[in-house]
């Protein structure tokens, strides 16, 4: 039992955390932004010592990304009546800079990875990073799709950590993919439809 806990106490811990934090980011909770930057300053050091360095750099991408979502959310208003920011669809003029910045930020990644680490996983590694950034721009944006892009990296993430040996991620970054397809649909209901949609 010591042996099995040394190995996995962080993979446990950090676990843990993403349930909290998807619980609370599920609900809209602002406080989901403070366990947003324990949890990622933890995975550097986890993801680092299994290889996947593409994740464990995202991990600290993560870190400072909670930050400034904590600051859009309660600091931003919108313009004119002051009020917190609502949950609304993206505007589609977001849609091809957001497209063109995913494909540049993957591929940069992926040869980031190829270049300079001994990732055996660079491409699927390079993929989660990349979609990540986008989903991490979305969410302090109050996007409803934001969860669409956090279920094609959980996916991905779930098959990527069973593969590393990190067996507790894994069957969180699975359940994070059932919780999306909820939060989406939650959002969704929560949304407001608003002029704030078309800017």
């Amino acid at each position: 039992m010591g042996e099995f806990l040394q190995t996995y106490w962080l993979d446990m811990l950090t676990t843990i955390l993403g349930l909290i934090y998807i619980w609370l980011e599920y609900r809209a909770s602002i406080a989901l932004w403070f366990v947003g930057v324990i949890m990622p300053a933890l995975d550097i050091y986890l993801y680092w010592s299994h290889g996947l360095y593409g994740d464990s750099g995202m991990a600290c991408y993560y870190t400072l990304a909670a930050l400034y979502g904590f600051y859009v959310w309660k600091f931003k208003k919108t313009r004119k009546k002051k009020e917190p920011l609502p949950i609304i669809k993206m505007p589609r003029d977001k849609y091809l800079p957001v497209t063109v910045f995913f494909f540049i930020a993957w591929g940069t990644i992926y040869y980031i990875l190829i270049r300079w680490t001994n990732s055996t996983v660079p491409l699927q590694d390079s993929f989660t990073n990349a979609l990540s950034f986008v989903g991490m721009w979305a969410l302090a944006r109050k996007y409803v799709e934001q969860w669409l892009f956090w279920i094609a990296v959980d996916a991905v993430c779930c098959i990527l950590y069973v593969q590393k040996g990190i067996p507790f991620k894994a069957g969180l970054y699975g359940l994070y993919v059932v919780i999306a397809v909820a939060g989406y649909f939650k959002w969704n209901k929560m949304r407001k439809i608003t002029k704030y949609e078309k800017v």
